[in-house]
């Protein structure tokens, strides 16, 4: 277990969204500089938190040694990449809970006893829960930002000349997908030496039964609205909940949202049921919550009305998987979306490239990707059909008398007994 020192602190500061904060309190200033850079790229401030996450882990690791972040050698990366692999993950303890456990291990052995073990698959939706330790995504995820945050330096010249976290001995000479065909696919190379292995996932939708179950344990209008929004534009979660109530057109039956990569706004076509819980909803919240075109189009349910944030929604939607047993996400409404578009014969991939927001057609093609449930109902049919046909089959008919049944056997090569 690593000590807890140090934070990453949020600030009102659009110049510096994030900090990172020493165990003294002192802002630590390699990372600040590197935050710069990062933000310079165009980045949105979610990212510089994912970066900043990563840099704290490590400076944590590098604090409990003793060791200065520009002294760190290969011999510190290579410990702190094994550590990942081995070491539980901190749970922050829940600000209801006085006691509250301080891993993932204590946190199911206590309050969540008689859950789904970690790890393991769920009985409902067959995802798996989260485990113990770092997965092979976050692991990977870390080792890139903090690659990056020594190349910065080094090339600033304020960081070690080796970066602790070195490429792949047989990349070091070359880029990846270095002379790319266009015609081929990219190619998924590991970059860094002390990178994992990630194993490439299928989206996981959610079947039709199963969604009618979930939205059917909704409490509100305003949540069935955003599931009924989620579900029909492909929208990602965050983006739909920034919308303003002058991004919403039901005589156009459009919705324009705020793309998270580009930051560029895009009207998306929306299905008719989402705009009729969307004015049930604002019916309810007439004289409530303030009216303006430029004002939020979600708020919460309970005084004081603010807007809706992405915590909130998520929470929303945990409670309803909790009285089901499930544990699908926000996100994966997103790739229900994009399922039911891509498997529509009427709408082409590239229609639905542009309603995603997709880079790559090659991303969008993952969809086409049959799902588990499809195989085993297709391969359950296949069965039916072979045994109805055996059993449809003319049996041959009995010999007729006066001939030898084991000639009959030899003449037609049949197996005897």
């Amino acid at each position: 277990m690593l000590p807890a020192i140090g934070r990453l602190a949020k600030t009102d500061d659009p110049w510096e969204p994030y900090q990172l904060l020493a165990p003294d309190g002192a802002i630590v200033r390699p990372v600040a500089e590197y935050f710069k850079d990062v933000q310079a790229s165009g980045s949105p401030a979610t990212t510089l938190r994912s970066y900043g996450l990563d840099l704290l882990r490590w400076m944590r690791f590098l604090w409990a040694w003793g060791i200065e972040w520009n002294h760190a050698g290969r011999t510190d990366a290579r410990d702190f990449a094994r550590w990942m692999q081995l070491a539980d993950k901190p749970v922050r303890p829940h600000w209801r809970h006085e006691h509250a456990p301080t891993t993932v291990a204590d946190t199911h052995a206590g309050s969540r006893a008689g859950t789904t073990a970690p790890g393991t698959p769920n009985p409902v939706t067959g995802k798996p829960t989260p485990g113990l330790t770092y997965a092979a995504t976050t692991r990977a995820h870390a080792e890139t930002v903090l690659r990056t945050f020594y190349d910065f330096h080094r090339d600033q010249g304020s960081g070690p000349v080796l970066n602790p976290f070195p490429l792949d001995r047989s990349r070091r000479s070359s880029r990846p997908n270095e002379h790319h065909n266009p015609m081929d696919e990219w190619r998924n190379e590991r970059t860094g030496r002390y990178r994992p292995k990630v194993v490439k996932r299928i989206p996981r939708r959610i079947p039709d039964d199963h969604f009618n179950s979930v939205f059917a344990q909704l409490r509100s209008d305003r949540d069935r609205a955003l599931l009924a929004f989620w579900v029909s534009t492909g929208a990602r979660a965050e983006e739909l909940i920034s919308v303003h109530q002058g991004g919403a057109e039901p005589g156009q039956q459009l919705i324009t949202v705020v793309r998270k990569g580009t930051r560029e706004s895009q009207p998306l076509p929306a299905s008719s049921d989402a705009f009729v819980w969307l004015r049930i909803y604002q019916e309810q919240m007439h004289g409530l919550a303030p009216r303006g075109r430029n004002q939020p189009l979600w708020f919460t349910l309970r005084r004081p009305f603010r807007p809706l944030t992405y915590d909130a929604a998520r929470a929303m939607f945990t409670r309803a998987n909790t009285s089901l047993g499930s544990n699908w996400s926000l996100h994966d409404l997103r790739h229900t979306a994009a399922y039911r578009l891509a498997r529509d014969p009427d709408m082409p991939l590239t229609d639905v490239q542009w309603i995603l927001g997709h880079r790559q057609l090659t991303t969008t093609q993952t969809y086409l990707t049959p799902a588990p449930d499809e195989v085993i109902d297709r391969l359950l049919a296949h069965h039916a059909r072979q045994t109805k046909k055996a059993a449809d089959r003319p049996q041959p008919s009995p010999p007729a008398p006066g001939y030898d049944s084991r000639s009959l056997d030899v003449l037609f090569r049949r197996d005897t007994p």
